[in-house]
C-alpha cells in the first residue's frame, strides 16, 4: 500500500469515530437535557483527543490531526451543554 492509501484508511476511520459524537451533541442541543452525560468522561476524553491532535501534528498525519480537532470541538460542545443545562 502507498502512504496515500494508508492515509485514506486513516481518514475513513477517523471520520467514523469522530462523527460518532454528533448524535450526542444534537440530542443535548435539541432537548436541552444533559442528564446521564458524564462530565468527567468528556473532560478526560477531551484531554486525550487534544493529546492525539498534538501527536498527529508531530508525526505529520492529517487524518489524526484533523479528526481530533473536530472530535475535540464536538466534545467541547458536549461539555458546554452539560454545564449550561445542569
Amino acid at each position: 500500500m502507498t502512504q496515500f492509501q494508508i492515509e485514506l484508511i486513516g481518514m475513513f476511520a477517523a471520520a467514523l469515530t469522530t462523527y460518532a459524537f454528533i448524535p450526542q451533541v444534537y440530542k443535548i442541543w435539541k432537548t436541552k437535557v444533559s442528564d446521564g452525560v458524564s462530565l468527567s468522561m468528556y473532560l478526560f476524553m477531551f484531554i486525550g483527543v487534544a493529546s492525539w491532535c498534538f501527536y498527529g501534528y508531530l508525526i505529520g498525519s492529517p487524518s489524526v490531526f484533523i479528526a481530533n480537532i473536530v472530535a475535540g470541538l464536538l466534545q467541547l460542545m458536549v461539555i458546554y451543554f452539560k454545564i449550561k443545562y445542569k
